[in-house]
């Protein structure tokens, strides 16, 4: 049994020998759980595009609730870029004045922009928008820019001690078209190099027909992206995995370029020169290679297949200007 004793506060509970007891708000944070667990999950479920006809709702929701919202991993926007601008827009409509809109933005919505997955031309941008605070700028955005400069295959471990360091959020959504990360030259000659990662289950979901699309990166004053497709020979009947570079519309003047496409691939794990050509884009267009592998699409997926590392494909397309 538990004896009561009168306190200044009122009534208090003193345990008595064989019970184990735990403060009240403790007991009350366990018991609501559930129901806390319940509501997160119908709001990711409801709101998981942000950008379709909820769009308005959403921009409604009160802090908590839009936190939770931007919490999922499996929101499905065409980027990180978009839950940025949302993210923003979402802060100017509750928080008028911009000291407020600074301090929300710093200390709970920023947390919840995925940065390393935005495009270096929105996160260039962030880098100047005076609603976010020095201290995030120079941190957060910048760390993502050195994140996207890092080659494919070391960016993930690199994440990973940043976001020890940080406790800031370095995994993927469910986004539309697939990041990259983009390294840029100016010398000896204009060039980028783009990569691009696949998971083995996204490989999986290509076949027969199916393609995949990058974000777009820009390169030489173009909007540019990567295209990874499975394709079926007509005389053959076999399906090929297949890489191309596209121009996102068309260019006022003719964009002259080199491409080249290179996998990592076993045992060296290193990237090889898959298939190299030059094209002069004019219009909006696509060209590439329909057979990276020079294998059809059941050796590119075996089990002993080269090309994936830990469930990975990595690949690299290395684009030169033509002056």
């Amino acid at each position: 049994m538990e004896k009561r004793k009168r306190t200044e506060a009122g009534i208090a509970f003193i345990p008595t020998p064989g019970y184990v007891t735990a403060p009240s708000s403790v007991l009350m944070v366990d018991a609501l759980q559930p129901l806390t667990d319940a509501a997160k999950q119908y709001l990711t479920e409801r709101y998981i595009n942000i950008t379709n006809r909820f769009s308005e709702e959403v921009l409604n929701l009160p802090l908590a609730e839009f936190e939770a919202v931007l919490s999922s991993d499996d929101l499905q926007v065409a980027s990180e870029d978009v839950v940025y601008d949302f993210v923003l827009k979402w802060a100017k409509l509750h928080y008028p004045k911009r000291k407020d809109r600074r301090e929300v933005l710093g200390s709970r919505l920023g947390r919840l922009i995925r940065f390393p997955y935005m495009t270096c031309r929105k996160l260039k941008k962030a880098l100047t928008c005076n609603e976010f605070d020095h201290d995030l700028k120079s941190k957060v955005v910048l760390e993502a820019l050195f994140v996207k400069a890092e080659a494919s295959h070391t960016q993930r471990n690199l994440a990973i001690e940043l976001s020890a360091i940080t406790n800031r959020c370095f995994v993927e959504r469910a986004y539309i078209y697939k990041p990259v990360k983009m390294v840029e030259f100016e010398l000896p000659r204009q060039q980028c190099v783009v990569y691009l990662d696949l998971k083995l289950d996204e490989c999986v979901k290509l076949f027969p027909s199916g393609r995949v699309d990058s974000q777009i990166f820009h390169f030489g004053g173009q909007g540019l992206f990567l295209s990874a497709h499975c394709n079926m020979d007509q005389q053959s009947s076999l399906n090929y995995f297949g890489l191309s570079l596209g121009m996102q519309e068309k260019g006022s003047v003719s964009f002259a370029v080199d491409y080249e496409f290179a996998a990592r691939s076993k045992p060296s794990e290193e990237y090889v020169t898959k298939f190299k050509r030059d094209y002069t884009f004019t219009a909006r267009m696509e060209v590439g290679s329909r057979n990276l592998f020079a294998i059809p699409w059941t050796n590119f997926m075996a089990e002993d297949s080269l090309y994936f590392m830990k469930g990975m494909l990595h690949l690299r397309a290395q684009i030169t200007f033509k002056s």
